[in-house]
């Protein structure tokens, strides 16, 4: 039987800022994880981009603390920004947005259509301006999650590979939980399993609503383009292109994808994302493709597409680290900061997580955030 203050599922980004944060507070901590290595879920599948430009408090806030966390680390952090073209029917709403982030000190400039055309050219029709938030941009997802599994194991943290969870009991004041063919028994588990979080919730007799949800990344061939762009979307039709060394990438939301976990790429449903893409790229009906060179990855989705943090209210040594919808690499470093904060003190009250809360989903009164952008 191996023992420990704290099992973590997961060795993702969050799940391995979470045993970062654990481990500095003077926890002992195991993380598990079904894959061979780090990463190998949707983090290391992940578009790797990251911004603080949001339209609620917290998201911004917790968005900004990781940003400059990552600034600190060695893990590929690049500022090469993000620009939003928005639509007219929410330029107004949008510009609100931008008084919250910049009274939470994000740098974020307003750009008219002009200028923005010069940071990434397109066709302006509907677009009333844009937003540029120069310290937005990119890490590396695999330099992260290694680098903060590493300060984890620094600190004592032991990390087992394929070792997929298959049991968990609660067990007097905690939990016995059957991974890899081995037995643990620990104070409290930290449910970062991503995709697998509502699976790994439902071994313990809890409801956790999240699912996975594939997301498809087309890519140009080598050299297609002769000039790099930042993190580009147009809010107007949810397309977004970026550059990634000498390729063009390119996705797309797809809303009537069905929930599940699946990796191969969605080649017919490219063509539509390709024409709404040319409406608002004109150029990038130019470039060639690369099949090679495309990927699927997976959203961990929650109903409301925001994540859920914090203890599970009828077990509260459970504690959920999943369901961030997209932005879980993007917050990873202060996600991981709160749950160790929960864990450690029996609460969070460094920052208000109350919308993130599990209970919103049964709680028809709970205020939720409001996704804007």
């Amino acid at each position: 039987m191996n023992t420990a203050d704290v099992l973590v599922v997961g060795a993702g980004a969050i799940g391995a800022s979470c045993a970062h944060h654990l481990a500095g507070r003077g926890l002992t901590v195991v993380v598990v994880d079904r894959f061979d290595g780090p990463a190998e879920g949707s983090t290391g599948r992940s578009f790797a981009s990251i911004r603080a430009q949001w339209a609620d408090p917290l998201n911004i806030e917790m968005s900004w603390r990781s940003i400059r966390a990552y600034r600190d680390l060695d893990v590929g952090y690049r500022p090469t920004g993000y620009l939003f073209l928005v639509p007219a029917a929410a330029w107004a709403a949008h510009l609100a947005a931008v008084d919250l982030q910049r009274a939470h000190g994000v740098p974020v400039d307003v750009l008219d259509v002009d200028a923005a055309s010069a940071v990434t050219p397109f066709d302006a029709e509907g677009v009333a301006g844009a937003t540029w938030g120069p310290a937005d941009g990119v890490v590396d997802p695999h330099l992260a999650t290694a680098a903060y599994l590493g300060l984890a194991r620094a600190r004592g943290a032991a990390v087992r590979f394929r070792h997929e969870v298959t049991a968990i009991a609660p067990d007097g004041d905690g939990w016995r939980v059957e991974a890899g063919g081995e037995l643990f028994r620990v104070r409290y588990v930290v449910n970062a399993a991503g995709g697998w979080a509502g699976e790994v919730a439902a071994l313990a007799g809890l409801r956790v609503p999240v699912v996975h949800s594939r997301r498809n990344i087309y890519a140009t061939a080598p050299d297609a383009l002769p000039t790099t762009l930042p993190m580009t979307i147009d809010l107007g039709s949810g397309v977004y292109v970026r550059s990634e060394g000498d390729r063009l990438l390119f996705g797309g939301a797809r809303p009537d994808e069905p929930d599940g976990y699946r990796l191969d790429v969605d080649w017919p449903w490219m063509e539509g994302l390709l024409e709404r893409a040319v409406a608002r790229f004109p150029w990038l009906a130019d470039l060639p493709l690369d099949r090679t060179a495309c990927w699927a990855g997976t959203y961990e989705n929650t109903p409301d597409h925001h994540g859920i943090l914090g203890a599970d209210p009828t077990a509260p040594t459970w504690v959920n680290a999943c369901g961030f919808s997209g932005h879980g690499l993007m917050q990873a470093p202060e996600i991981g900061r709160l749950a160790a904060e929960q864990v450690a003190t029996g609460g969070i009250d460094s920052l208000d997580v109350t919308p993130l809360r599990l209970d919103r989903f049964a709680d028809a009164t709970a205020t939720n955030v409001e996704l804007v952008f």
